[in-house]
């Protein structure tokens, strides 16, 4: 049961990566459809990173291989799978410090428009693209801070920053890779508001901890456990897996870990 259908747009079919003798992702299978709000949950350890890194062609499988709107893309360097539309924050925050939000985000859409020699001139020089600018730094609640250098904005703001630049790539795909992983508490609203008013047309695939943000974000999740699928179903039927309680949700019952 492959599970590819029509509306596919992003498939992991019979992932394996080894790193010696462990398999870190063991046939791991995983479709995302079209428009999706697809979690990727697991305890520590579970292979979630890998499976990003080889979706995103940082790792190159042992075995397997990743359909992208139909296209094999497994051998595919990073770059060429942005360009073709699928698109990764980072959990680790990786931005230009000394750029301002809106200078960050007219390098990010003139190079998407093929305009990269002309980022730096005056807001304004491209109509379009100080447009799309706009639209970003206002759908992403950045507009009071975007003449500040990044590197002095609160956290919270740094991450939607993150997510602006790659909704800026324009992605059939995002990859959204723990999105509050060290906001704090007080900044974590407007963060949470942000992701759940993505553009419907984007098929996000999440990789989160925060079980509050999975469940309120997500309409299909799939539990990876020691680099294997474990099962795959929508929140509600995650919610009452005895396997998953066991092994991750139920953390608070003394088993497992997130």
């Amino acid at each position: 049961m492959s599970g590819v259908t029509e509306d596919t747009v992003l498939s992991a079919q019979g992932l394996v990566m080894r790193f010696g003798g462990i398999a870190a992702t063991n046939n791991v299978t995983l479709n995302l459809k079209r428009g999706a709000r697809h979690a990727l949950i697991g305890p520590n350890g579970a292979g979630k990173t890998t499976l990003i890194n080889l979706l995103t062609g940082v790792l190159q499988p042992t075995s397997g291989r990743i359909l992208l709107q139909g296209e094999d893309i497994s051998q595919l360097p990073a770059h060429q799978r942005v360009q073709r539309g699928l698109v990764r924050t980072f959990q680790i925050n990786q931005l230009f410090d000394t750029l301002t939000p809106l200078q960050t985000l007219r390098l990010v859409v003139s190079h998407q428009r093929g305009l990269s020699g002309g980022w730096w001139r005056p807001l304004g020089a491209d109509a379009a693209v100080n447009q799309r600018c706009e639209a970003l730094l206002q759908q992403f609640h950045l507009s009071e801070v975007m003449d500040r250098p990044t590197h002095v904005l609160a956290y919270g703001k740094r991450r939607l920053l993150e997510i602006a630049i790659a909704l800026a790539c324009e992605p059939r795909v995002l990859l959204l890779d723990e999105p509050v992983a060290g906001v704090p508490a007080g900044e974590r609203e407007e963060l949470l508001q942000t992701v759940a008013a993505l553009p419907a047309e984007v098929s996000v695939l999440l990789i989160e901890h925060d079980m509050d943000l999975v469940f309120s974000f997500a309409n299909r999740m799939t539990v990876l456990v020691n680099g294997t699928v474990l099962t795959e179903g929508d929140p509600q039927e995650i919610a009452n897996n005895a396997q998953v309680k066991a092994v991750y949700l139920g953390h608070e019952d003394g088993g497992g870990h997130g």
